[in-house]
Formats: C-alpha cells, structure tokens, sequence
C-alpha cells in the first residue's frame, strides 16, 4: 500500500501561513505545536486552528517535552488544546536546544496523563533521540502510543519499541526527500502516513 503524504506539521517558525492553499495542494491534516515545558504557549496555535477548520483540515496538537514535571506539562498542554475532541494530540520528544531535554520518566508521566484525561495515549514523536535512550530496550509504557518517525532519509527505521511507523516526517523542508515545501507554507516539515487517504482519515477519526 502507497504511503499517504498528506500531513504537514507547523509552528510559530512558518509565519503567517494560508491553509486554504495548503490544502489545495493535497494537504489533509495539520499538526500544530500548541506548547512547550510547563508554561510555554504557541502564539500562533489558536489562530492557525481557526485556519484549519475554514479550509476543512484534520486538526492536532503538539507538545515540546522538556526536562521538567510532565504532569505539569501535560496539564499546560491539554489546558491549551482545549477540548481534545477531534484533535491527534502529540508528545515531541526530542533533544532540547534551549535547556534540558525531557527523560524517559517524563515522558511517561506524560502520556499517562494525557491517557487519564483524555481516555488515549498521544503519538509519540521522536528519531534518534528515543534510540539512543531505549536502543534495542522497550518501553511498555511509551509502546503504548501510536509512533511518529522523525527522518530525513530514503527508508524508515523504526526503534524495536514500535513494529511500525504511523507518521514519518520525511523532512524539515531542507533535508530529505522531496516535496519539501506546502503551498501557502512554504519549505516545512512533511509527513507520510503509512497507508492511503482513506486510512488516514480513520486512523485520525479513531485517535482524535
């Protein structure tokens, strides 16, 4: 089955962005950074989810995990997404460039909480971050969550905690396969989902 590539995930760093055209251009599901640590609050999150439903898009959310209480991050995230109907809610777990960066423990308070509030695990987005802290391990905990492969290369490579990819950001809009750019984005991060439009649409249906 072809991979779908219909998803693009954005953040304050695109700008001003036009979803009408973004989804012109076959885009059908946006994914937004809404928070990051306990505080921290996406000035363009509420705008752009605004921009989403007029042009008819999928709508979710991420969340930057830091180093600190992910319970507490857990509540600014879900306090800013509002109601999570109908919204694919994420944990980012990546290295953080800007301070300490989130721990295995984190990031399950994280999710379980996220699983208490909302009755779901969240997608768990990560690349060699996670492999280089699980490595060939597994985590029952994380192995919950639906997985997002972050990249930027030919052929994905899941970590042995998941037996396959839901999401895979296939690039940054610089490194990567092509296409790297959205209309009405520009150059972005973009993602394949593993599987056709129809499987996507239920996937984000049952997850959302």
């Amino acid at each position: 089955m072809p991979n779908f590539n219909g998803v693009v995930d954005i953040s304050h760093h695109n700008g001003n962005v036009n979803l009408v055209n973004a989804a012109a251009d076959g885009i059908v599901g946006v994914i937004q950074k809404a928070t990051q640590g306990q505080q921290g609050v996406d000035p363009t999150y509420t705008r752009n989810r605004g921009r989403a439903a007029s042009a008819n898009l999928l709508w979710g959310a991420y969340h930057f995990g830091t180093g600190s209480d992910g319970v507490r991050q857990a509540e600014n995230f879900l306090n800013t997404v509002g109601n999570p109907n109908q919204v694919l809610l994420v944990l980012d777990f990546e290295p953080n460039p800007t301070g300490p960066s989130m721990t295995l423990e984190e990031a399950r308070a994280f999710v379980t909480h996220i699983r208490e509030k909302t009755g779901r695990f969240p997608g768990f987005y990560s690349g060699h971050y996670i492999k280089q802290l699980l490595g060939t391990g597994s985590d029952p905990i994380l192995s919950q969550c639906w997985f997002w492969l972050a990249q930027y290369g030919p052929t994905p490579v899941v970590p042995p905690n998941w037996q396959s990819w839901t999401l895979w950001q296939y690039t940054d809009g610089a490194f990567g396969p092509e296409p790297h750019t959205v209309r009405g984005i520009g150059r972005s991060d973009r993602d394949f989902y593993n599987g056709d439009k129809a499987g996507l649409l239920g996937f984000w249906a049952a997850n959302s």
